[in-house]
């Protein structure tokens, strides 16, 4: 019998802000970090998971992940895999963790990383990827995974089930058309705020050049800025590739659409968190206003409620979920089942530390055995610290490669661990940061 024996946790934070990679408006000087939690076996193997932060404060973000280790240390793992909604359920259903939210902020994501965590074992045992492992669910397996509560104003247990078996027959060609072309992304790595113009440029021809059909700047700072940046970047890949714009909530409602307006002579595909993350109507006033430019949202939704007030309000015309901003792989199933009864397509944030690896899957689960292909599905891609991942993303052609190795994409190498430990580590050791 395998035991879970320990809940390892780890501060772990990269200095991203010495070249002002993942600048924006109102972040400047991110330090990408992960609040890493590895769930030893007594046999292995163990699994990986973590929760994102930008730095400071990824210490709370990690004793959180801690408190929960009194509810999983001793359980049995083949039981675990086997229920892979019970430890999701159970943390989610604590009162006392309930009450720290409910199903929001540090504990949230602490119950995320552990839920990650506990796929990416699952799917080592399993030898499968995650992706794989949830597109070889039935239906029936799949919808019990999901915590169904608040949700069925809008989608219904048996609701979902007919989408998935709507689905089911196509799964094997979607899987077939996914190992051969991979799944197409867009690249945000020309648009950081703190970029010169060169490297907007540099960055811009070089995304063409690797194949991508899109690319991302975040604005928001100065709009005279941003209109420079924005023909700089517009001149450099030619009328044909998509560009979006990225707010990181920047602005208040008035202030977008007059911001947007200013740029729209750049052929904008979407605008990014133009206002709050938790402005539902904020996002439908918006929408409606900057038309035909899309609006597009989710890496900050706090829970499947929150999407489902988004999509009930027909407030954005592209969902952005996050793999590591709610509860795990259980609580994106839900959103993924949403966004499917409601038409809207799924292009998932990445970027941060560890988020490209993590959300492939989750984006691969949808195009095999949820929403089928979608012409306008494309996934964040950042090219930061991949080579930290003992399996990390690949790319071709502008397209994300099907993971083909067991679990979550997860993992982090040791020497990485040890080398960004956080404070003591030896990337830290000579840094006078704080």
């Amino acid at each position: 019998m395998t035991k879970l024996v320990a809940v390892d946790v780890h501060d772990v934070r990269f200095p991203t802000s010495v070249g002002l990679h993942g600048s924006d408006a109102m972040n400047p000087d991110p330090d990408y970090s992960a609040a890493y939690v590895v769930l030893r076996t007594s046999d292995g193997p163990d699994g990986h998971g973590f929760a994102f932060t930008i730095g400071r404060g990824n210490e709370v973000q990690c004793a959180a992940i801690e408190a929960l280790a009194p509810a999983l240390v001793g359980r049995d793992v083949e039981e675990m895999c086997a229920d892979l909604g019970r430890v999701y359920h159970e943390l989610v259903d604590d009162s006392q963790f309930r009450w720290l939210g409910p199903e929001k902020g540090l504990m949230h994501m602490a119950i995320g990383a552990v839920v990650n965590a506990v796929w990416d074992l699952a799917g080592k045992r399993a030898g499968k990827p995650v992706w794989k492992l949830l597109s070889d669910m039935t239906p029936e397996q799949l919808v019990d995974l999901v915590d169904w509560r608040y949700l069925s104003d809008a989608l219904t247990r048996a609701e979902a089930l007919d989408l998935l078996r709507e689905a089911e027959p196509g799964r094997a060609a979607r899987e077939e058309h996914l190992r051969e072309r991979g799944l197409a992304a867009y690249t945000t790595t020309p648009g950081w705020l703190g970029y010169d113009d060169e490297t907007v440029a540099r960055l811009s021809k070089e995304a063409v050049d690797e194949g991508f059909r899109q690319i991302k700047l975040k604005v928001g700072r100065d709009v005279e800025d941003d209109r420079r940046r924005l023909a700089i970047a517009r001149a450099s890949v030619g009328a044909d590739i998509r560009v979006a714009v990225d707010a990181n909530q920047i602005w208040d409602v008035g202030s977008a659409v007059a911001w947007i307006d200013r740029l729209r002579e750049f052929d904008l595909w979407w605008v990014e968190e133009p206002t709050s993350p938790d402005d539902i109507l904020g996002h439908a006033a918006i929408r409606q206003a900057i038309a035909p430019v899309k609006v597009a949202t989710g890496e900050h939704a706090q829970n499947r409620i929150v999407v489902k007030q988004l999509l009930q309000a027909r407030a954005i015309d592209v969902l952005q979920l996050d793999a590591a901003r709610v509860g795990g792989v259980n609580e994106n199933v839900a959103i993924l089942l949403l966004a499917a009864k409601f038409g809207v397509p799924v292009c998932p944030h990445a970027g941060g530390v560890g988020l490209c690896e993590l959300v492939q899957h989750l984006a691969m689960f949808d195009e095999v055995a949820v929403s089928g292909h979608h012409p306008d599905r494309v996934v964040e891609y950042v090219d930061h610290l991949h080579e930290h991942f003992v399996d990390p993303v690949r790319l071709v052609g502008g397209a994300y490669a099907a993971p083909t190795a067991p679990g979550m994409s997860a993992e982090l190498r040791p020497e990485t661990l040890a080398h960004y430990r956080f404070p003591d580590g030896p990337a830290w050791a000579v840094s006078a940061r704080a």
